[in-house]
């Protein structure tokens, strides 16, 4: 009688981890291509160009992808994305005077998310909800940092931390000439933080009762200048309740012509009282700012004006780069990709601001323009050569700009050997922003040089 041996069971080998390099590189290909979600790098896995000039040897399929990004260490990757985010955008803090501007946005979420919870959510009302909050370099559309937030931490108190770790951490040549936000940042904390640093802000007030009274106190006796756009401003010295000092605050109004909508939100429909008055009666529309600058009222009215260039930014990530995306079920990964996506971001703007230095394109417009195209790889005596097709419109404009392009990369590279990373790298930002440069030493002239402290 013969005994036989029980079969062995057959396992299955588990999946070889990715190269950080083939990782790394299948997110840049698949954020500059304008994705947002891992689904979609599939269209990627057939390119036979883009992956050898990276030095990749594949296109990583999307669960290798999500899976390399989950057996990253948070903190590590954090700290090491961070360092490259700064420095994408150091040399450009040190050309010239510059202002930081500051605000969070609301990313949606559909799914269960860890951080997923029902916050401040002004277009979608009680839908869970993820806060990005982020600095930004005024007028240049360089992110300085993101930080991702559960949904109901979008206050101050939960966002200045990250904002003055950042703040702190740069060279004294660095540091902004101000601090710009909205009215979030409005509070005794934010305040106070910034007059111990010795930081100039310039932010926007809530209506509260106190607030309120200042206005109506200047409406009578003040004498109101012009503001521009159609505004008169006034200025005054206030002391609100949970405030440690008596700071300037600037009220500013515009007439209101026509009719006036009052909106009355009931529980059934919304009804609408028109208000239409004599001619003789004015009707204002207020904002009122609080500030640390000695600067006249026409120059702070301009400057938070030029705040709303912070609001095309967060349009521009979330609707045409990855911020409305790459969603998933853990926090940790949707904080590394958002920080992956503002680098590829940065580099991006500082590419097309070297083929087109007068304005800033969006990606809408810039990726079909710059990145589209058909290219064809040949090896010949023992040289590659990459022939890129433009099916563009404008591709003898294209063609043009790619020129001046490449002979400033090789003058560049000529050099290269003498210069570091960074030296480079401050080449490549100044003349990228040059014709930026005269406008941002105009404002130099306006803004005083940070004080060592406040005394209010």
């Amino acid at each position: 009688m013969t005994t036989s041996s029980p079969p062995v069971p057959c396992r299955t080998p588990a999946p070889t981890p990715p190269a950080k390099r083939d990782a790394l590189g299948t997110l840049l290909m698949s954020i500059l291509a304008g994705h947002h979600r891992y689904a979609h790098i599939t269209s990627l896995r057939f390119d036979a160009v883009n992956p050898e000039l990276l030095g990749m040897s594949k296109v990583i399929s999307e669960d290798a992808t999500r899976r390399a990004l989950k057996a990253m260490d948070e903190e590590a990757g954090i700290a090491w994305l961070d360092a490259q985010l700064h420095t994408s955008t150091a040399s450009a803090l040190s050309l010239a005077s510059w202002i930081l501007d500051t605000d969070t946005t609301v990313k949606c979420l559909y799914g269960k998310q860890e951080g997923a919870v029902v916050g401040y959510n002004p277009q979608k009302k009680g839908r869970p909800s993820h806060n990005y909050h982020s600095c930004f370099m005024g007028n240049t559309r360089l992110a300085l940092t993101v930080e991702v937030n559960p949904g109901n931490r979008q206050a101050a108190s939960h966002v200045t931390p990250s904002l003055w770790r950042y703040y702190d951490g740069l060279a004294d040549n660095q540091k902004p000439a101000l601090i710009r936000g909205d009215l979030f940042l409005g509070n005794e904390g934010f305040l106070a933080a910034a007059e111990q640093r010795g930081a100039h802000y310039l932010t926007k007030l809530r209506l509260t009762t106190g607030v309120k009274r200042c206005m109506t106190r200047l409406f009578r006796q003040a004498d109101w200048v012009d503001a521009g756009k159609g505004f008169e401003g006034a200025e005054s010295r206030l002391k609100l309740t949970g405030w440690t000092q008596e700071r300037r605050v600037i009220v500013l109004r515009r007439p209101l012509a026509g009719e006036v909508a009052l909106a009355d939100e009931g529980p059934v429909q919304l009804h609408l009282a028109f208000i239409d008055g004599p001619a003789t009666m004015r009707r204002y529309e207020y904002a009122v700012l609080v500030t640390s600058l000695p600067s006249e009222i026409l120059t702070l009215a301009q400057l938070y004006r030029d705040r709303a260039d912070c609001e095309n930014c967060f349009d521009e990530l979330k609707n045409q780069w990855g911020w409305g995306g790459y969603t998933t079920k853990d926090l940790k990964r949707c904080r590394l990709t958002s920080r992956l996506v503002a680098l590829v971001y940065n580099w991006w703007n500082l590419f097309v601001r070297l083929a087109q230095p007068k304005k800033h394109a969006e990606a809408i417009t810039s990726r079909p323009l710059l990145l589209h195209g058909v290219a064809r790889q040949t090896r010949h005596a023992g040289q590659t050569t990459l022939t890129i097709t433009s099916s563009h419109a404008r591709s003898q404009t294209v063609q043009s700009a790619l020129r001046v392009l490449t002979r400033f990369l090789d003058l560049l590279q000529g050099a290269a050997e003498q210069l570091r990373s960074l030296d480079r790298l401050g080449l490549i930002t100044q003349q990228a922003f040059r014709y930026l440069l005269d406008k941002r030493a105009a404002i130099a002239g306006l803004l005083p040089p940070p004080a060592a402290a406040f005394t209010g």
